[in-house]
């Protein structure tokens, strides 16, 4: 048997937009794709004006699992932090997974008792989601945080085990850039840095349990293989990428009267009535041609895309063939438009372990079933394009019997 997984990373403003406008992403792409198992990760739960917004996202995940498309995925597991009266734990991360009625095998770890059990039925979880035995999600230590001020920056991770193959979920939300002016000081940039450091943190930590009967209080459960999705913030080396797209035209600063700190770069031709080429501020990317982000999906931009470089032998990542993600018009008539905000980068990705890559590119699978692509091109989502990647798992692929082991017994 051979079971076809469908993973997802998208903003929830897409998941609303989708539903009310009939657009591409579920359920219409889950509909077009037919797979047995589903995997969606969001950010931003609640949108950026959470406080007023959560109330509508438990009306929301009641009409996603009752739509037409998804009445044939009879079970269902949905995480949804929702509890931002808890800054030092409110990450605002979804983690949705959805299972075919055929997938008769299905099997998801319980942290606690250490064991897998059977998925059967659906269930959401919101509010305390600490509370929960079935995950494990944690908020960045605050001194990761810039300045160690909070915000809904985390991870969350569940464990399944299908088709005799056992796999780890990691849903992630990393650091943005607070200032387009910082980020070009130098490169790598600090918030590269940042992210880094933060996405190391994640790999490092791994989940974990008490055993009482070790002097070491805490026993890492086996390593499988698994998938890193959500939005990791990359973005393109800024100094380099502005020196390329500027390299002939000249530096302009302009700084505040007040306190004499830079409030603007503007790039001018050094002929053509010196035209502005680019104008640079803190929340300003304003460069004169966006089709550059746009022709051959961006690819001639990938050079600059450096951030995963540094974890070149513990992650993975198929070959993107789909335009930067972010950060595009909130316009509903401008969907392949970028807003004049960041310059554009591929911020939202799947990744993946080297045992993963193994599970995805095995030769039995043919290249046209495996896609990683983004949704709704040439449509409004939100500020992200979601990104997907669906595949197909053969039945004993990967680490033979890996829901029986010692510290994995199935239930």
């Amino acid at each position: 048997m051979e079971i076809f997984a469908l993973f997802f990373v998208v903003d929830p403003v897409s998941l609303s937009l989708s539903l009310s406008l009939s657009l591409s992403f579920p359920p219409q792409t889950v509909h077009s794709h037919k797979p047995h198992f589903v995997a969606v990760h969001c950010q931003e739960v609640g949108g950026k004006n959470y406080e007023a917004s959560m109330s509508h996202v438990d009306n929301f995940v009641k009409e996603l699992l009752s739509s037409d498309a998804m009445k044939e995925y009879s079970r269902a597991r949905v995480y949804l932090d929702e509890n931002y009266k808890s800054q030092e734990h409110f990450t605002a991360l979804g983690s949705c997974y959805f299972i075919h009625e055929s997938l008769k095998n299905i099997h998801q770890f319980d942290f606690k008792a250490k064991k897998f059990k059977k998925v059967v039925g659906k269930e959401t979880c919101s509010e305390t989601l600490e509370s929960t035995s079935m995950l494990e999600k944690e908020k960045f230590p605050q001194d990761y945080f810039p300045e160690s001020k909070w915000s809904r920056k985390g991870f969350i991770r569940t464990r399944w085990a299908l088709a005799d193959c056992a796999f780890d979920l990691v849903n992630i939300h990393l650091f943005h850039d607070a200032s387009n002016l910082v980020a070009w000081e130098k490169s790598p940039s600090v918030y590269s840095g940042t992210r880094q450091k933060a996405l190391g943190y994640v790999l490092d930590s791994g989940p974990v349990y008490f055993n009482p009967s070790l002097s070491c209080s805490n026993q890492r459960y086996e390593k499988l293989p698994y998938f890193v999705f959500g939005d990791f913030n990359f973005r393109l080396d800024s100094k380099q990428v502005i020196e390329s797209l500027c390299s002939t035209a000249t530096m302009q600063t302009v700084r505040a009267a007040d306190t004499n700190e830079v409030d603007k770069l503007i790039f001018r031709e050094s002929d053509n009535d010196r035209k502005v080429v680019l104008q640079l501020e803190k929340k300003l990317f304003n460069y004169v041609n966006q089709d550059v982000f746009r022709e051959n999906n961006g690819t001639s931009l990938l050079e600059f895309d450096k951030e995963l470089s540094v974890f070149k032998d513990r992650l993975h990542e198929l070959e993107i063939s789909f335009p930067p993600s972010y950060p595009y018009s909130e316009d509903s008539s401008q969907g392949k438009q970028y807003m004049n905000t960041r310059c554009p980068a591929w911020c939202d990705r799947i990744l993946m372990s080297a045992s993963a890559r193994d599970l995805v590119l095995k030769p039995e699978n043919e290249e046209k079933s495996i896609v990683y692509d983004n949704i709704g091109p040439n449509v409004c989502m939100g500020d992200h394009k979601p990104v997907f990647l669906s595949f197909r798992i053969t039945a004993g692929a990967g680490k033979p019997n890996a829901n029986k082991h010692k510290c994995c017994v199935v239930q």
